[in-house]
């Protein structure tokens, strides 16, 4: 079976894991949760990096930043990760969704703005696939409202949106270095704050709310309880095998792309029959080649090319079921609008195996199953 992902390991990720062995020092906040924070700081230019044990708990902390209360509205779109709602629904707040754009499976930005009330807290973009939102329209959108901006980067580490890295256009940005992502360490995440309002409080939240990150700086005599929070600290070792992957994350990126221009150039054929849709990819944003997927006319069709593939031992897999169609959904949020684009196109679409290091043969395979599949239909 050719797998949907295999997670990269780029060389020095058990030296460092052995380092940590040896510094004595396994849990947070030790020498390589600093260095990875200090590599996001310098890399990004981004006033703070907090480094979780995974976005969800970004999202959350981000949540709890925003002192989201019981009965605010946060909008996003319902074509995501069931985290990206759960965070503000854990505080209490209603999830108003927002249809989608068929290019880039983003939210649609011209839509918003209609969405908002005097209840309205923040606005949620997602980057799906690392491609970024039209992030412009957005910050227009919260300036004037005066509503805050939480990222959900989850996909996209070392994109950019004209020239500036996801994660720092808005007030807070979430990062996620889950085994499925491009850089990661098995479960982890980041938390970045452009915002100076939310630095010291953030950490507090994330020592459980306390002043423990003060009290190691020096700065008070003791550590105490002075806030709400929780134990979003990773260990050492997290960060350690995150550390080997930051260093070598243009290098993997670099390769990732080389298999999603080969994927996007030989189904290009399929595309101009209309078979297929491509990937979109705006000409003022770069991605970081975090998924490569089609989509085919209808459920039908897709249903029946995934199975093809499956016989065929390739591990294809469709993406999310829309949040606002879910159990939980129908309870805890509302859609503004209608629902032209994001559930249809989220039936139509499949996502391709893609992963480091992934053999030009292996993508030739793939390639040549759905080409064999449509000869058929």
């Amino acid at each position: 079976m050719l797998n949907f992902n295999v997670p990269a390991i780029v060389g020095n990720e058990e030296d460092y894991i052995k380092e940590s062995f040896s510094s004595g020092h396994l849990s947070g906040d030790g020498k390589f949760t600093r260095l990875c924070a200090n590599w996001f700081e310098r890399t990004f230019d981004v006033k703070k990096t907090l480094i979780t044990t995974s976005c969800t708990h970004a999202l959350e902390m981000a949540a709890i930043l925003l002192d989201i209360q019981q009965g605010d509205e946060i909008i996003m779109p319902s074509y995501t990760f069931v985290s990206t709602a759960n965070a503000f629904v854990l505080r209490g707040a209603k999830i108003v969704f927002v249809d989608i754009r068929p290019d880039t499976m983003n939210i649609n930005e011209n839509l918003i703005e209609d969405a908002i009330t005097d209840k309205t807290k923040a606005i949620v973009p997602v980057h799906y696939a690392g491609v970024a939102c039209d992030m412009d329209k957005i910050l227009d959108l919260a300036n004037r409202y005066n509503l805050a901006v939480v990222e959900d980067a989850a996909q996209g580490i070392l994109s950019e949106y004209k020239g500036r890295k996801l994660g720092t256009l808005g007030h807070l940005g979430c990062l996620s270095f889950h085994e499925t992502k491009n850089v990661h360490c098995g479960e982890g995440g980041a938390l970045l704050i452009n915002d100076e309002t939310f630095m010291e409080r953030a950490e507090i939240i994330r020592e459980k709310g306390t002043n423990r990150s003060k009290f190691f700086r020096g700065q008070v005599d003791k550590y105490t309880w002075v806030d709400v929070g929780s134990s979003y600290l990773p260990s050492e070792l997290n960060t350690a095998f995150l550390m080997a992957q930051l260093e070598a994350s243009e290098l993997i990126t670099s390769n990732r792309l080389v298999s999603w221009n080969l994927y996007f150039n030989l189904l290009q054929p399929l595309s101009e029959l209309n078979l297929i849709d491509l990937p979109v990819i705006p000409l003022d944003r770069t991605h970081n080649a975090h998924m490569f997927y089609i989509k085919v006319r209808d459920l039908e069709i897709r249903t029946e090319l995934l199975n093809f593939l499956r016989k065929h031992e390739i591990m294809a897999v469709f993406h999310y079921v829309p949040l606002h169609s879910s159990e939980a959904g129908i309870k805890r949020s509302l859609f503004s609008g209608k629902d032209v684009y994001t559930t249809r196109e989220s039936e139509r679409l499949i996502r391709l195996p893609l992963y480091f290091n992934m053999k030009e043969s292996d993508i030739n395979k793939v390639v040549d199953c759905i080409y064999k599949f449509f000869s058929t239909v």
